[in-house]
C-alpha cells in the first residue's frame, strides 16, 4: 500500500502512566511510558496523586516521545488522545494537552477509546506478529476491565460478556494483598506461579450464566482460605505461597478459558485476540498457546509492550480513524466511563 506517511503523536493518561508514542502510519518509530511509583507506598493507585504525576510527565515524555522518533513537531498531522474510559483527573491532563498541541500546530484531534486501543493494538507494524482478519473475537484482560468482544470491523465492535463486579486484574492484585505481597501483586502472583502446583488447593469456579464473569465471590473464598489456615498454622502463607499462588492462578485461567471456549462455540469464530494489561501474564498466554494446538484456535498476543498501557495502541486507532477522517474538535470531553 503506497500512501504518504502520515505522523500521529499518541498521549495515554488514562490511569497512573503517562505515555506518549508516534506514529509512521502503522509502524510505531516511539512508545515513552513514565511509570508513577508514588502508589505502591499506597498498595493502590491513588487518583489525586496520579493526575499531579501526570502533570510533571507530560511534557518530558512527549519531548522524548518526539526525539525518539527524529520528528518534528511541524511533521506532525494529528494529536490522539485518551478520551476515557480511565481515572477523570488523569484523562484531563492528556486532553488538555492534546486540544492545546493541536490546536497551536493546526492539526487534526482524534479522541481514542482506550477499550477500542487494547483491541487495535494488533494492527501496529510489528515485525514476527501477525495481524487478525475480521471477524475476531478479542479478550481484554486488565485492572479495571474483562471482556469479550465481537469485533466485525476497526470500529464496529459489540461487547457479549464482561465482568459483573471485579475485573480479573483486580482480583489477581487483590489476592496478592491478601497473601501480604506488594502492589501491583498480579505479577509476582504469576512469578511464584511458576514453581508451585496449581492443583494443591482447589478453588470452586463461579457460576455465572452467559458470557459474564465474576470475580469478587473467589477473591472472598481465597481470604477465607487464607485466614483459616494462618489461623492454624502461622507460616501457612510462608511455606505455601508457590501452591497458593499457582492454584489462584489456575483458577482464574480457567474462569476465562470457559468463558472463551463458550465464545467460540456460539460465534463460530476461532481467532482469538488477547490484550489488556493481564495478558502479559505467563500462564495465560501459555494457555492459550495450548489452545490453540488443541481446539485449531488461531490466537493473537501482542508485544509485550502493547499490552499494559500504551500510548502506541492510541496511536494505531488514531492512525486508522485519521484514515476515515474520524476528526474531533476542542468541545470533545473526557469520560470516566465510556462504552465500547
Amino acid at each position: 500500500m503506497n500512501e504518504n506517511p502520515l505522523y500521529i503523536l499518541a498521549i495515554e493518561s488514562s490511569c497512573d502512566d503517562t505515555a506518549a508514542a508516534v506514529l509512521e502510519n502503522a509502524k510505531v518509530l516511539s512508545n515513552v511510558v513514565a511509570r508513577q511509583a508514588i502508589h505502591e507506598e499506597y498498595g493502590g493507585v491513588v487518583p489525586e496523586l496520579a493526575s499531579r504525576a501526570h502533570q510533571q510527565n507530560i511534557v518530558p515524555v512527549i519531548d522524548v516521545a518526539l526525539k525518539k522518533a527524529n520528528i518534528d513537531r511541524s511533521q506532525l498531522n494529528a494529536i490522539a488522545f485518551t478520551q476515557g474510559p480511565g481515572l477523570m483527573g488523569s484523562l484531563l491532563v492528556g486532553s488538555s494537552f492534546a486540544k492545546s498541541m493541536a490546536l497551536a500546530l493546526g492539526v487534526p484531534l482524534i479522541a481514542v477509546n482506550h477499550m477500542q486501543a487494547h483491541i487495535l493494538a494488533h494492527f501496529i507494524d510489528e515485525e514476527g506478529f501477525e495481524k487478525p482478519t475480521f471477524p475476531f473475537l478479542g479478550m481484554t484482560i486488565s485492572g479495571g476491565h474483562t471482556q469479550i468482544v465481537k469485533v466485525n470491523d476497526y470500529f464496529d465492535m459489540e461487547v457479549i460478556g464482561e465482568t459483573t463486579d471485579d475485573a480479573v486484574g483486580e482480583a489477581f492484585d487483590k489476592s496478592a494483598k491478601i497473601l501480604g505481597l506488594p502492589y501491583p501483586g498480579g505479577p509476582l502472583i504469576d512469578k511464584y506461579a511458576q514453581q508451585g502446583n496449581p492443583k494443591a488447593f482447589p478453588f470452586t469456579k463461579p457460576k455465572v450464566p452467559g458470557l459474564d464473569f465474576s470475580f469478587s465471590g473467589l477473591k472472598t473464598q481465597i481470604l477465607y482460605f487464607v485466614q483459616k489456615n494462618v489461623a492454624e498454622n502461622p507460616d501457612f502463607i510462608q511455606e505455601n505461597l508457590n501452591d497458593i499462588c499457582a492454584s489462584i492462578q489456575h483458577t482464574i485461567i480457567n474462569i476465562l478459558m470457559d468463558k472463551l471456549k463458550l465464545a467460540v462455540k456460539e460465534t463460530g469464530i476461532k481467532q482469538i485476540a488477547i490484550g489488556g494489561g493481564v495478558s502479559a501474564n505467563s500462564g495465560i498466554r501459555n494457555t492459550l498457546m495450548e489452545a490453540r494446538k488443541k481446539y485449531g484456535w488461531k490466537c493473537f498476543i501482542p508485544k509485550f509492550e502493547y499490552t499494559t498501557d500504551n500510548a502506541a495502541m492510541i496511536g494505531i486507532v488514531g492512525y486508522h480513524k485519521y484514515r476515515q477522517q474520524l476528526f474531533n474538535d476542542a468541545s470533545v470531553v473526557s469520560k470516566a466511563r465510556i462504552p465500547l
